[in-house]
């Protein structure tokens, strides 16, 4: 059990309420910080003050509420109205990509510029948001033309913080972490941190203490090995659909080497979300800035975007080389299970190829419908089960695996449906048993 007491004494302030900023200054409360939550947007940080939280992770709701009912947890439009009374300023804001694939660090800057014309007492500035290497430096530099503006000589220091949260388990990857990756320059920096993670080093959490080009570098680099291997295994189940192998076979036989292990090594219909697409991207704009071509890394992207569109050409070969017409129903819409998050989701690669080609959607999702309705409108239809997606179905594609999903009344499926494609695209189902139904099963590798 943590003990909180330890920390109750400090008080922060987290700028941005979006997925990291939001999380983060939940559980940092529950820890027994006091902290202020930061947000230029008036009308979320009003929907906050009344228990609204703009996202879905599970047992978030349970920890916002009890904290902001013990009054560590509180909100603010204007940084201004805190920083007196904080110790250390995390910056929890967006970095979404440029043309280019380059982190838009602009929004990090704009906090520096606020932190350094505001500051009276020295303050420690953290980096939490993904952001290019040397972008710590970049908000020094901001920070001292804001103080040298004023006059002033207010000591300070930057330090960074990159979070490794997955969505649909990010409170309990916070509150029970892998590692803590911390980057500072000064002592004065390292134990102001320390004292606000003491209760991870009480519990034996591995918090480790870096540069901070070093931390920044890690949390890219995290990402894009993650991302890579899931590309190499999307190859490999490619290749043994054409030699016949059973990728899920050569999965576990890999799996059991140590040197390997068995994380990330599901074959499927791509990875999407708002770090690993973004994350590659920038790994490979900053190389290219620094004179380098991260080939392998280039080549997992380019494989992604090819496996996003596999689940679609599946279907279309499956349904005699045309969707004209056809009705599909697709399974499963969030980029992963746990969360309503779609950004660059495989689901809407596929629907819009889908649509494109003149087919009919029906859609279902335990989660995520209003995220996908706020982009795609009433383009398709929206289900509040499975067997309402296929009714007259000539085709189903199962794209989350979510675990509702993962036990079928294949009877009832195939009574309601027209046709009888299954495209597994998470190779959860087994294809003797779905076949036993009178399905035509299609996974992804399976041989």
């Amino acid at each position: 059990m943590l003990n909180k007491n330890l920390v109750k004494s400090m008080n922060i302030a987290i700028v941005g309420t979006g997925y990291v900023g939001l999380v983060s200054g939940t559980c940092f409360s529950e820890l027994g910080a006091n902290v202020y939550c930061v947000d230029t947007d008036n009308e979320k940080v009003e929907r906050l003050k009344k228990g609204i939280i703009p996202i879905y992770e599970e047992g978030l709701q349970e920890l916002f509420d009890n904290n902001t009912r013990a009054g560590r947890l509180n909100f603010t439009s204007d940084l201004r109205e805190c920083l007196d009374k904080v110790e250390i300023v995390f910056i929890a804001v967006g970095t979404p990509p440029n043309e280019d694939g380059s982190a838009d660090v602009s929004h990090v800057l704009d906090v520096a510029r606020v932190f350094g014309a505001n500051i009276k007492k020295y303050t420690l500035l953290v980096v939490k948001s993904t952001v290019p290497i040397g972008t710590s430096k970049e908000v020094r530099k901001v920070v001292r033309e804001e103080l040298k503006k004023r006059g002033q000589k207010i000591p300070f220091d930057i330090a960074s913080n990159p979070e490794f949260l997955m969505e649909g388990s990010a409170t309990r990857d916070f509150m029970k972490p892998e590692r803590v990756v911390i980057g500072v320059e000064t002592e004065k920096a390292k134990e102001l941190m320390t004292r606000l993670y003491r209760p991870m080093l009480i519990n034996k959490f591995r918090v480790l203490f870096m540069d901070i080009p070093s931390a920044e570098m890690t949390k890219y680099v995290a990402n894009s090995m993650l991302a890579t291997r899931i590309s190499f295994m999307n190859e490999v189940a490619n290749l043994c659909e054409k030699t016949g192998a059973d990728v899920n076979q050569v999965r576990q036989g890999i799996a059991s080497d140590s040197r390997i292990g068995d994380k990330f090594l599901y074959s499927g219909c791509g990875y999407g979300g708002s770090c690993f697409p973004k994350d590659v991207r920038a790994l490979i704009s900053t190389a290219e800035d620094n004179g380098l071509e991260m080939k392998v890394i280039c080549a997992v992207t380019e494989v992604n975007e090819k496996q996003k569109q596999l689940v679609y050409e599946k279907l279309r070969v499956a349904l005699g080389g045309s969707v004209k017409g056809k009705r599909v129903a697709v399974w499963g819409l969030a980029f992963k299970p746990g969360t309503d998050d779609v950004r660059e989701a495989p689901s809407l690669t596929i629907i819009r190829l889908l649509l494109e080609n003149g087919a009919e959607v029906a859609a279902t999702d335990p989660i995520a419908i209003d995220s996908v309705k706020r982009l795609l409108g009433s383009k398709i239809r929206y289900c509040d089960t499975i067997l309402d997606t296929v009714e007259e179905a000539d085709a189903v594609a199962l794209v989350t695996e979510w675990k509702q999903y993962r036990m079928i009344p294949w009877d009832q499926v195939r009574e309601r449906m027209r046709g009888n494609v299954i495209v597994d695209g998470r190779n959860i189902y087994d294809p003797a048993e779905v076949r036993t139904y009178g399905f035509s099963y299609h996974g992804i590798g399976r041989g």
